[in-house]
Protein backbone atom coordinates (compact mmCIF):
# COMPACT_ATOMS: atom_id res chain seq x y z
CA UNK A 1 0.00 0.00 0.00
CA UNK A 2 1.51 3.33 -0.66
CA UNK A 3 1.98 5.94 1.73
CA UNK A 4 3.11 9.19 1.55
CA UNK A 5 5.48 11.45 3.77
CA UNK A 6 6.88 14.67 3.84
CA UNK A 7 10.17 15.85 4.37
CA UNK A 8 12.55 19.38 2.38
CA UNK A 9 13.10 19.04 -0.78
CA UNK A 10 16.72 20.52 -1.59
CA UNK A 11 17.36 19.14 -4.94
CA UNK A 12 15.07 19.33 -7.47
CA UNK A 13 14.17 16.19 -10.13
CA UNK A 14 12.65 12.50 -9.46
CA UNK A 15 14.36 9.53 -8.20
CA UNK A 16 12.28 5.71 -7.90
CA UNK A 17 14.22 3.09 -6.61
CA UNK A 18 15.07 0.79 -3.82
CA UNK A 19 16.24 1.66 -0.60
CA UNK A 20 19.66 1.11 0.49
CA UNK A 21 20.50 2.59 3.97
CA UNK A 22 23.88 4.08 4.88
CA UNK A 23 26.16 1.66 6.64
CA UNK A 24 26.77 1.69 10.22
CA UNK A 25 28.90 0.20 12.56
CA UNK A 26 29.44 0.46 16.51
CA UNK A 27 32.64 2.66 16.84
CA UNK A 28 32.68 3.55 20.55
CA UNK A 29 35.97 1.48 21.67
CA UNK A 30 36.70 -0.16 24.78
CA UNK A 31 37.46 1.97 27.98
CA UNK A 32 40.90 -0.08 28.84
CA UNK A 33 43.85 1.27 31.06
CA UNK A 34 47.43 0.48 28.97
CA UNK A 35 51.28 0.58 30.76
CA UNK A 36 52.53 3.87 30.92
CA UNK A 37 55.44 2.46 28.76
CA UNK A 38 52.80 1.82 26.32
CA UNK A 39 51.74 5.86 25.98
CA UNK A 40 54.45 7.34 23.96
CA UNK A 41 53.36 4.36 21.34
CA UNK A 42 49.84 5.28 21.75
CA UNK A 43 50.43 8.82 21.08
CA UNK A 44 52.11 7.94 18.12
CA UNK A 45 49.38 5.84 16.36
CA UNK A 46 46.93 8.51 16.93
CA UNK A 47 48.86 10.87 15.48
CA UNK A 48 49.23 8.75 12.56
CA UNK A 49 45.76 8.13 12.23
CA UNK A 50 44.52 11.75 12.66
CA UNK A 51 47.03 12.79 9.72
CA UNK A 52 46.20 9.58 7.76
CA UNK A 53 42.08 10.44 8.04
CA UNK A 54 43.66 14.38 7.10
CA UNK A 55 45.12 13.33 4.25
CA UNK A 56 41.90 11.23 3.03
CA UNK A 57 39.36 14.05 3.20
CA UNK A 58 41.88 16.42 1.13
CA UNK A 59 42.39 14.08 -1.40
CA UNK A 60 38.49 13.32 -1.48
CA UNK A 61 37.76 17.15 -1.83
CA UNK A 62 40.70 17.46 -4.62
CA UNK A 63 38.98 14.63 -6.36
CA UNK A 64 34.99 16.64 -6.03
CA UNK A 65 36.50 20.00 -6.51
CA UNK A 66 34.22 23.39 -5.83
CA UNK A 67 32.11 23.92 -2.84
CA UNK A 68 32.73 19.94 -1.76
CA UNK A 69 36.88 21.10 -1.62
CA UNK A 70 36.21 23.72 0.81
CA UNK A 71 34.08 21.50 2.60
CA UNK A 72 36.62 18.78 3.09
CA UNK A 73 39.42 20.62 3.59
CA UNK A 74 37.67 22.57 6.17
CA UNK A 75 37.21 19.08 7.85
CA UNK A 76 40.39 17.92 7.45
CA UNK A 77 41.33 21.24 9.51
CA UNK A 78 38.88 20.04 12.03
CA UNK A 79 41.08 16.66 12.75
CA UNK A 80 44.32 18.13 12.84
CA UNK A 81 43.10 20.85 15.53
CA UNK A 82 45.96 21.85 18.02
CA UNK A 83 43.90 21.53 21.18
CA UNK A 84 41.77 18.12 20.35
CA UNK A 85 45.71 16.64 19.98
CA UNK A 86 47.04 18.28 23.39
CA UNK A 87 43.81 16.80 24.89
CA UNK A 88 43.99 13.38 23.39
CA UNK A 89 48.07 13.47 24.17
CA UNK A 90 47.12 14.07 27.80
CA UNK A 91 44.32 11.51 27.77
CA UNK A 92 47.23 8.68 26.52
CA UNK A 93 49.01 9.78 29.29
CA UNK A 94 46.74 8.98 31.96
CA UNK A 95 46.53 5.38 30.50
CA UNK A 96 43.87 5.84 27.55
CA UNK A 97 44.56 3.58 24.84
CA UNK A 98 44.74 5.85 21.32
CA UNK A 99 41.62 5.30 19.90
CA UNK A 100 39.37 5.59 23.82
CA UNK A 101 41.75 9.02 24.11
CA UNK A 102 40.18 10.43 20.75
CA UNK A 103 36.75 9.17 21.04
CA UNK A 104 36.90 10.94 24.72
CA UNK A 105 38.43 14.14 23.49
CA UNK A 106 36.24 14.65 20.25
CA UNK A 107 32.89 13.84 22.91
CA UNK A 108 34.30 16.56 24.94
CA UNK A 109 34.69 18.88 21.89
CA UNK A 110 31.50 18.29 20.59
CA UNK A 111 29.51 19.07 23.69
CA UNK A 112 30.77 22.31 23.81
CA UNK A 113 30.11 22.52 20.08
CA UNK A 114 26.23 21.54 20.85
CA UNK A 115 26.08 23.98 24.16
CA UNK A 116 27.66 27.14 21.94
CA UNK A 117 24.65 27.94 20.66
CA UNK A 118 22.87 26.44 17.67
CA UNK A 119 24.68 27.76 14.74
CA UNK A 120 28.25 25.88 16.07
CA UNK A 121 25.75 22.93 17.18
CA UNK A 122 24.68 22.21 13.18
CA UNK A 123 28.71 21.51 12.36
CA UNK A 124 28.61 18.61 15.26
CA UNK A 125 27.74 15.84 12.20
CA UNK A 126 31.20 17.12 10.67
CA UNK A 127 32.41 16.55 14.15
CA UNK A 128 31.58 13.07 14.10
CA UNK A 129 32.24 11.83 10.77
CA UNK A 130 35.94 13.35 11.49
CA UNK A 131 35.83 10.92 14.79
CA UNK A 132 34.36 8.20 13.29
CA UNK A 133 36.68 7.79 10.47
CA UNK A 134 39.83 8.12 13.04
CA UNK A 135 38.80 5.25 15.52
CA UNK A 136 37.60 3.40 12.59
CA UNK A 137 41.13 3.59 11.21
CA UNK A 138 42.70 2.86 14.82
CA UNK A 139 40.37 0.47 15.30
CA UNK A 140 41.09 -1.49 11.81
CA UNK A 141 37.51 -1.96 11.14
CA UNK A 142 35.84 -0.15 7.58
CA UNK A 143 34.41 3.24 8.17
CA UNK A 144 30.68 3.11 8.01
CA UNK A 145 29.24 4.35 4.37
CA UNK A 146 28.09 4.16 0.87
CA UNK A 147 26.77 0.21 0.06
CA UNK A 148 28.58 -1.15 -2.44
CA UNK A 149 25.39 -2.07 -4.98
CA UNK A 150 26.10 -2.88 -8.69
CA UNK A 151 22.03 -1.53 -9.10
CA UNK A 152 21.04 1.97 -9.15
CA UNK A 153 19.63 3.05 -5.56
CA UNK A 154 18.62 5.36 -3.69
CA UNK A 155 20.07 6.31 -0.50
CA UNK A 156 18.89 6.21 2.82
CA UNK A 157 20.60 7.52 5.91
CA UNK A 158 20.48 9.58 8.90
CA UNK A 159 22.67 12.23 7.85
CA UNK A 160 25.03 12.17 4.88
CA UNK A 161 28.79 13.06 5.74
CA UNK A 162 30.40 16.09 3.61
CA UNK A 163 32.98 13.46 2.90
CA UNK A 164 30.32 10.67 1.66
CA UNK A 165 27.80 13.04 -0.40
CA UNK A 166 30.84 14.86 -2.08
CA UNK A 167 32.30 11.85 -3.97
CA UNK A 168 28.90 9.45 -4.67
CA UNK A 169 28.42 8.35 -7.92
CA UNK A 170 25.08 9.50 -9.72
CA UNK A 171 25.00 6.75 -12.01
CA UNK A 172 24.27 4.51 -9.26
CA UNK A 173 22.83 6.78 -6.58
CA UNK A 174 19.65 7.99 -7.92
CA UNK A 175 18.77 10.36 -5.24
CA UNK A 176 18.90 10.91 -1.25
CA UNK A 177 16.93 10.95 1.75
CA UNK A 178 18.04 11.74 5.01
CA UNK A 179 16.67 12.20 8.26
CA UNK A 180 19.05 15.24 9.55
CA UNK A 181 19.98 17.97 7.80
CA UNK A 182 17.91 21.08 6.68
CA UNK A 183 18.09 23.19 3.00
CA UNK A 184 21.34 24.91 3.71
CA UNK A 185 23.52 22.12 5.11
CA UNK A 186 26.28 20.86 3.34
CA UNK A 187 24.72 17.60 2.25
CA UNK A 188 21.41 19.64 0.58
CA UNK A 189 24.38 22.12 -1.06
CA UNK A 190 26.54 19.33 -2.37
CA UNK A 191 23.48 17.01 -3.75
CA UNK A 192 22.63 20.36 -5.42
CA UNK A 193 25.94 20.65 -6.68
CA UNK A 194 25.75 16.93 -8.09
CA UNK A 195 22.27 17.76 -9.62
CA UNK A 196 21.27 14.23 -7.13
CA UNK A 197 17.38 14.92 -6.42
CA UNK A 198 17.40 14.61 -2.51
CA UNK A 199 15.33 15.26 0.73
CA UNK A 200 16.28 16.11 3.77
CA UNK A 201 14.68 16.20 7.56
CA UNK A 202 12.87 13.37 7.09
CA UNK A 203 11.47 12.16 10.60
CA UNK A 204 11.13 8.25 10.33
CA UNK A 205 13.51 7.90 7.32
CA UNK A 206 15.76 5.06 9.18
CA UNK A 207 12.38 2.94 9.08
CA UNK A 208 12.10 2.45 5.64
CA UNK A 209 12.83 -0.92 5.30
CA UNK A 210 15.80 -2.26 3.30
CA UNK A 211 15.13 -3.06 -0.28
CA UNK A 212 11.95 -0.79 -0.22
CA UNK A 213 10.43 0.51 -3.39
CA UNK A 214 10.35 4.31 -3.17
CA UNK A 215 9.76 7.66 -5.14
CA UNK A 216 11.60 10.86 -4.35
CA UNK A 217 10.23 14.12 -5.64
CA UNK A 218 13.08 16.36 -4.63
CA UNK A 219 11.04 19.36 -5.58
CA UNK A 220 8.06 19.06 -3.44
CA UNK A 221 10.13 17.50 -0.27
CA UNK A 222 7.70 14.34 -0.46
CA UNK A 223 8.65 10.59 -0.50
CA UNK A 224 6.22 8.13 -1.75
CA UNK A 225 6.66 4.69 -0.03
CA UNK A 226 5.59 1.46 -2.72
CA UNK A 227 4.34 4.18 -5.05
CA UNK A 228 1.54 2.59 -7.30
CA UNK A 229 1.69 2.65 -11.29
CA UNK A 230 -0.14 5.22 -11.73
CA UNK A 231 2.04 7.18 -9.03
CA UNK A 232 5.19 6.05 -10.80
CA UNK A 233 3.68 7.00 -14.33
CA UNK A 234 1.99 10.32 -13.39
CA UNK A 235 5.85 11.32 -11.76
CA UNK A 236 8.18 9.79 -14.66
CA UNK A 237 5.67 12.07 -16.82
CA UNK A 238 6.24 15.27 -15.40
CA UNK A 239 9.74 14.42 -15.06
CA UNK A 240 10.08 13.98 -18.86
CA UNK A 241 7.75 17.41 -18.95
CA UNK A 242 10.31 19.23 -17.09
CA UNK A 243 13.41 17.80 -19.09
CA UNK A 244 11.67 18.59 -22.57
CA UNK A 245 11.31 22.41 -20.91
CA UNK A 246 14.67 22.34 -19.84
CA UNK A 247 15.54 21.27 -23.45
CA UNK A 248 13.55 24.18 -24.83
CA UNK A 249 14.66 26.64 -23.29
CA UNK A 250 17.92 28.42 -23.67
CA UNK A 251 19.91 31.87 -23.96
CA UNK A 252 19.81 34.23 -20.82
CA UNK A 253 17.42 34.66 -18.27
CA UNK A 254 13.45 36.49 -19.32
CA UNK A 255 10.05 36.25 -18.58
CA UNK A 256 7.88 35.47 -21.33
CA UNK A 257 7.32 38.91 -21.83
CA UNK A 258 10.95 39.94 -22.14
CA UNK A 259 11.86 40.96 -19.06
CA UNK A 260 15.50 40.22 -18.53
CA UNK A 261 16.44 38.65 -15.24
CA UNK A 262 20.44 37.40 -15.35
CA UNK A 263 20.85 33.83 -14.16
CA UNK A 264 23.76 33.92 -12.88
CA UNK A 265 26.21 30.92 -10.81
CA UNK A 266 27.34 30.07 -6.90
CA UNK A 267 30.77 29.31 -7.23
CA UNK A 268 33.52 28.31 -4.26
CA UNK A 269 36.37 28.82 -6.86
CA UNK A 270 38.04 27.87 -10.25
CA UNK A 271 37.11 24.41 -10.54
CA UNK A 272 33.40 25.31 -10.71
CA UNK A 273 33.37 27.73 -13.82
CA UNK A 274 33.00 24.23 -16.25
CA UNK A 275 29.59 23.53 -14.71
CA UNK A 276 28.16 27.25 -14.43
CA UNK A 277 29.13 27.61 -18.57
CA UNK A 278 27.80 24.40 -19.67
CA UNK A 279 24.61 25.29 -17.62
CA UNK A 280 24.47 28.97 -18.75
CA UNK A 281 25.52 30.83 -16.67
CA UNK A 282 25.43 34.57 -17.30
CA UNK A 283 28.55 35.40 -15.29
CA UNK A 284 29.00 34.70 -11.38
CA UNK A 285 26.51 36.06 -8.38
CA UNK A 286 28.45 34.57 -5.62
CA UNK A 287 32.24 33.98 -5.71
CA UNK A 288 32.74 32.49 -2.12
CA UNK A 289 36.56 33.07 -1.72
CA UNK A 290 36.70 31.14 1.33
CA UNK A 291 38.57 28.17 -0.59
CA UNK A 292 41.87 30.19 -0.48
CA UNK A 293 42.14 30.59 3.16
CA UNK A 294 41.83 26.97 3.73
CA UNK A 295 44.43 25.76 3.20
CA UNK A 296 46.38 27.37 6.03
CA UNK A 297 44.51 28.09 9.16
CA UNK A 298 47.25 30.20 10.67
CA UNK A 299 48.04 32.28 7.64
CA UNK A 300 45.98 34.53 4.91
CA UNK A 301 47.12 33.08 1.58
CA UNK A 302 49.77 35.60 -0.38
CA UNK A 303 48.92 38.04 -2.35
CA UNK A 304 50.29 36.11 -5.61
CA UNK A 305 48.12 33.39 -4.72
CA UNK A 306 45.10 35.01 -4.59
CA UNK A 307 45.53 36.78 -7.63
CA UNK A 308 45.68 33.79 -9.68
CA UNK A 309 42.68 32.25 -8.20
CA UNK A 310 41.10 35.48 -9.06
CA UNK A 311 42.30 35.95 -12.23
CA UNK A 312 40.71 32.39 -13.80
CA UNK A 313 37.49 32.90 -12.78
CA UNK A 314 37.38 36.35 -14.50
CA UNK A 315 39.16 35.35 -17.31
CA UNK A 316 36.23 32.36 -17.74
CA UNK A 317 33.44 35.55 -18.16
CA UNK A 318 34.80 37.98 -20.74
CA UNK A 319 32.25 40.84 -20.63
CA UNK A 320 30.20 39.06 -18.20
CA UNK A 321 29.65 39.70 -14.42
CA UNK A 322 31.43 38.41 -11.58
CA UNK A 323 30.45 39.39 -8.14
CA UNK A 324 33.16 38.35 -5.30
CA UNK A 325 32.26 37.84 -1.70
CA UNK A 326 35.09 39.22 0.03
CA UNK A 327 36.80 37.03 2.88
CA UNK A 328 33.57 35.68 5.21
CA UNK A 329 35.15 34.14 8.30
CA UNK A 330 34.18 33.54 11.63
CA UNK A 331 31.11 31.40 13.03
CA UNK A 332 31.34 28.09 11.33
CA UNK A 333 34.51 29.37 9.26
CA UNK A 334 37.04 29.88 11.92
CA UNK A 335 40.55 30.68 11.17
CA UNK A 336 43.07 30.62 13.88
CA UNK A 337 44.89 34.11 12.49
CA UNK A 338 41.65 35.90 12.49
CA UNK A 339 38.60 34.82 14.57
CA UNK A 340 38.70 34.46 18.67
CA UNK A 341 38.20 31.21 19.89
CA UNK A 342 36.47 32.09 23.36
CA UNK A 343 33.32 34.08 21.85
CA UNK A 344 30.15 32.69 23.45
CA UNK A 345 27.96 32.44 20.46
CA UNK A 346 30.24 33.42 17.12
CA UNK A 347 27.33 33.58 15.05
CA UNK A 348 26.26 36.46 16.75
CA UNK A 349 29.58 37.71 17.48
CA UNK A 350 32.88 39.09 15.19
CA UNK A 351 31.84 37.09 11.65
CA UNK A 352 31.96 38.83 8.05
CA UNK A 353 32.81 42.37 7.76
CA UNK A 354 33.44 42.63 11.41
CA UNK A 355 36.65 39.94 10.96
CA UNK A 356 38.08 42.21 8.15
CA UNK A 357 37.83 45.59 9.91
CA UNK A 358 39.17 44.16 12.66
CA UNK A 359 41.96 43.11 10.52
CA UNK A 360 42.09 45.28 8.04
CA UNK A 361 45.55 44.13 6.11
CA UNK A 362 43.69 41.10 5.19
CA UNK A 363 41.27 42.79 3.50
CA UNK A 364 43.64 45.17 1.47
CA UNK A 365 45.63 42.38 0.73
CA UNK A 366 42.51 40.97 -0.61
CA UNK A 367 41.19 43.60 -2.47
CA UNK A 368 44.65 44.88 -4.18
CA UNK A 369 44.60 41.13 -5.54
CA UNK A 370 41.08 41.46 -6.83
CA UNK A 371 42.37 44.90 -8.46
CA UNK A 372 45.37 43.38 -10.12
CA UNK A 373 43.23 40.56 -11.67
CA UNK A 374 40.60 42.63 -13.23
CA UNK A 375 43.23 44.41 -15.23
CA UNK A 376 43.54 44.61 -18.93
CA UNK A 377 40.27 42.31 -18.80
CA UNK A 378 36.57 43.38 -20.32
CA UNK A 379 34.89 41.52 -17.11
CA UNK A 380 32.35 43.46 -15.19
CA UNK A 381 33.74 42.71 -11.86
CA UNK A 382 32.12 43.56 -8.56
CA UNK A 383 32.99 43.00 -5.21
CA UNK A 384 30.84 42.65 -2.27
CA UNK A 385 31.18 42.38 1.58
CA UNK A 386 29.71 39.58 3.58
CA UNK A 387 27.28 40.38 7.08
CA UNK A 388 26.73 44.35 6.74
CA UNK A 389 24.57 45.92 9.31
CA UNK A 390 24.11 49.47 8.85
CA UNK A 391 25.41 52.32 6.65
CA UNK A 392 29.04 52.72 9.20
CA UNK A 393 29.35 49.07 7.99
CA UNK A 394 28.67 49.42 4.14
CA UNK A 395 30.98 52.94 4.06
CA UNK A 396 33.63 51.16 5.56
CA UNK A 397 33.98 48.67 3.31
CA UNK A 398 33.80 51.21 0.23
CA UNK A 399 36.40 53.29 1.79
CA UNK A 400 38.23 49.80 1.63
CA UNK A 401 37.62 49.19 -1.89
CA UNK A 402 38.63 53.01 -2.74
CA UNK A 403 41.76 53.31 -0.90
CA UNK A 404 42.93 49.65 -2.91
CA UNK A 405 42.33 51.41 -6.50
CA UNK A 406 39.81 48.85 -6.52
CA UNK A 407 38.27 50.07 -10.17
CA UNK A 408 34.47 47.72 -9.62
CA UNK A 409 31.47 48.40 -8.34
CA UNK A 410 31.16 47.47 -4.75
CA UNK A 411 28.21 46.42 -2.85
CA UNK A 412 26.98 44.71 0.40
CA UNK A 413 25.29 41.15 1.08
CA UNK A 414 21.88 41.55 3.21
CA UNK A 415 21.78 38.75 5.88
CA UNK A 416 21.26 40.83 8.45
CA UNK A 417 17.57 42.10 8.78
CA UNK A 418 18.76 45.34 9.73
CA UNK A 419 20.32 45.93 6.65
CA UNK A 420 16.86 45.29 4.44
CA UNK A 421 15.09 47.64 7.28
CA UNK A 422 17.45 50.01 6.40
CA UNK A 423 18.50 49.37 2.75
CA UNK A 424 17.88 52.64 1.62
CA UNK A 425 20.87 54.16 3.91
CA UNK A 426 22.98 51.89 3.26
CA UNK A 427 22.63 51.78 -0.58
CA UNK A 428 23.99 55.21 0.16
CA UNK A 429 27.49 53.94 0.42
CA UNK A 430 27.74 50.88 -2.34
CA UNK A 431 26.33 50.53 -5.39
CA UNK A 432 24.30 47.12 -5.36
CA UNK A 433 22.60 44.93 -2.69
CA UNK A 434 22.99 41.04 -2.77
CA UNK A 435 20.87 39.25 -0.70
CA UNK A 436 22.27 36.03 1.09
CA UNK A 437 18.37 34.27 1.98
CA UNK A 438 20.09 31.31 3.84
CA UNK A 439 21.59 33.73 6.71
CA UNK A 440 18.86 36.46 6.26
CA UNK A 441 16.37 33.47 7.57
CA UNK A 442 18.68 32.68 10.26
CA UNK A 443 18.79 35.46 11.80
CA UNK A 444 15.19 36.70 10.79
CA UNK A 445 13.67 33.58 12.58
CA UNK A 446 16.76 32.67 15.20
CA UNK A 447 17.04 29.43 13.12
CA UNK A 448 19.94 27.68 12.72
CA UNK A 449 20.11 26.72 9.36
CA UNK A 450 21.92 23.38 9.79
CA UNK A 451 19.30 22.05 12.73
CA UNK A 452 16.63 19.86 10.68
CA UNK A 453 14.41 20.74 13.78
CA UNK A 454 13.55 23.82 12.95
CA UNK A 455 13.89 23.79 9.18
CA UNK A 456 10.53 25.01 8.27
CA UNK A 457 11.84 28.42 10.17
CA UNK A 458 14.42 28.27 7.27
CA UNK A 459 11.64 27.90 4.50
CA UNK A 460 12.87 30.72 2.15
CA UNK A 461 9.22 30.64 0.86
CA UNK A 462 8.44 31.91 5.15
CA UNK A 463 6.25 35.29 4.18
CA UNK A 464 8.41 37.63 6.93
CA UNK A 465 11.79 36.72 5.03
CA UNK A 466 9.40 37.31 1.47
CA UNK A 467 8.65 41.02 3.27
CA UNK A 468 13.04 41.93 3.61
CA UNK A 469 13.24 41.04 0.14
CA UNK A 470 10.92 43.02 -0.95
CA UNK A 471 11.67 45.86 0.88
CA UNK A 472 15.67 45.65 -0.26
CA UNK A 473 14.43 45.33 -4.00
CA UNK A 474 11.75 48.10 -3.45
CA UNK A 475 15.07 50.35 -1.66
CA UNK A 476 17.08 49.96 -4.83
CA UNK A 477 14.92 50.30 -7.24
CA UNK A 478 13.89 54.01 -5.54
CA UNK A 479 18.11 54.65 -5.75
CA UNK A 480 18.62 53.56 -9.11
CA UNK A 481 20.41 50.56 -8.31
CA UNK A 482 20.80 46.58 -8.97
CA UNK A 483 19.39 44.06 -5.92
CA UNK A 484 19.92 39.98 -6.95
CA UNK A 485 19.41 37.18 -4.64
CA UNK A 486 22.69 34.80 -4.21
CA UNK A 487 21.13 32.39 -1.43
CA UNK A 488 19.90 29.08 -2.22
CA UNK A 489 16.39 30.51 -2.38
CA UNK A 490 16.61 31.62 -6.33
CA UNK A 491 17.56 27.77 -6.99
CA UNK A 492 13.73 27.01 -6.75
CA UNK A 493 12.27 27.78 -10.30
CA UNK A 494 8.69 28.56 -8.31
CA UNK A 495 10.40 30.82 -6.11
CA UNK A 496 12.64 32.56 -8.82
CA UNK A 497 9.34 33.46 -10.28
CA UNK A 498 7.97 35.53 -6.96
CA UNK A 499 11.43 36.86 -6.30
CA UNK A 500 11.04 37.97 -9.83
CA UNK A 501 7.68 39.52 -8.73
CA UNK A 502 8.66 41.49 -5.77
CA UNK A 503 12.01 43.53 -7.95
CA UNK A 504 14.64 41.48 -7.53
CA UNK A 505 16.88 42.54 -10.51
CA UNK A 506 19.19 38.94 -10.53
CA UNK A 507 18.98 35.45 -9.49
CA UNK A 508 22.26 33.11 -8.79
CA UNK A 509 22.30 29.90 -7.96
CA UNK A 510 24.34 26.40 -8.23
CA UNK A 511 24.96 25.74 -11.92
CA UNK A 512 22.90 22.53 -11.64
CA UNK A 513 19.53 24.60 -10.63
CA UNK A 514 20.04 27.07 -13.62
CA UNK A 515 18.10 25.12 -16.30
CA UNK A 516 15.12 24.66 -14.37
CA UNK A 517 14.76 28.54 -13.35
CA UNK A 518 15.34 29.34 -16.97
CA UNK A 519 12.35 27.20 -18.22
CA UNK A 520 10.45 28.52 -15.10
CA UNK A 521 10.73 32.51 -15.86
CA UNK A 522 10.41 31.65 -19.46
CA UNK A 523 6.78 30.23 -18.86
CA UNK A 524 5.46 33.71 -17.01
CA UNK A 525 4.84 37.42 -17.79
CA UNK A 526 6.32 40.03 -15.14
CA UNK A 527 2.53 40.57 -14.21
CA UNK A 528 2.07 36.88 -13.45
CA UNK A 529 5.36 37.03 -11.46
CA UNK A 530 4.24 40.55 -9.41
CA UNK A 531 1.04 38.85 -8.65
CA UNK A 532 2.55 35.49 -7.73
CA UNK A 533 4.58 37.43 -5.05
CA UNK A 534 1.80 39.45 -4.23
CA UNK A 535 -0.49 36.44 -3.19
CA UNK A 536 2.81 34.95 -1.64
CA UNK A 537 3.67 37.94 0.59
CA UNK A 538 -0.14 37.94 1.87
CA UNK A 539 -0.30 34.31 3.62
CA UNK A 540 0.58 33.48 6.72
CA UNK A 541 2.92 30.68 6.31
CA UNK A 542 5.78 29.27 4.21
CA UNK A 543 2.91 26.11 3.06
CA UNK A 544 0.52 28.72 2.25
CA UNK A 545 2.93 31.47 0.59
CA UNK A 546 4.11 28.34 -1.74
CA UNK A 547 0.83 27.85 -2.76
CA UNK A 548 -0.86 30.48 -3.07
CA UNK A 549 2.23 31.40 -5.48
CA UNK A 550 1.16 28.43 -7.71
CA UNK A 551 -2.39 28.93 -7.81
CA UNK A 552 -2.00 32.17 -9.26
CA UNK A 553 0.58 30.72 -11.69
CA UNK A 554 -1.36 28.07 -12.51
CA UNK A 555 -4.14 30.02 -13.82
CA UNK A 556 -7.09 28.80 -10.98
Amino acid sequence: METTLRGVGVSHGVAIGEVRHMGTAVLEPPAKQIPAEEAEREQQRARQAVDAVAADLTARGNLAGGEAQAVLEAQALMAQDPELMADVDRRVAVGSSAERAVYDAFAAYRELLANAGEYLAGRVADLDDVRNRIVARLLGVPMPGVPDSDEPYVLVARDLAPADTALLDPTLVLGFVTEEGGPTSHSAILARALGVPAVVALPGAGEIAEGTLIAVDGSSGEIFVNPTEERRAALEAAAAERKAALAAATGPGATADGHKVPLLANIGGPADVAAAIEAGAEGVGLFRTEFLFLDDSKNAPSEEKQLEAYRQVLEAFPEGRVVVRVLDAGADKPLDFLTPGDEPNPALGVRGLRTLIDHPEVLRTQLTALAKAAEGLPVHLEVMAPMVADRADAKAFADACREAGLRAKYGAMVEIPSAALRARSVLREVEFLSLGTNDLAQYTFAADRQVGAVSRLQDPWQPALLDLVALSAEAARAEGKSCGVCGEAASDPLLACVLTGLGVTSLSMGAASIPYVRASLAKFTLAQCERAAAAARAADSADEARNAAQAVLSGE
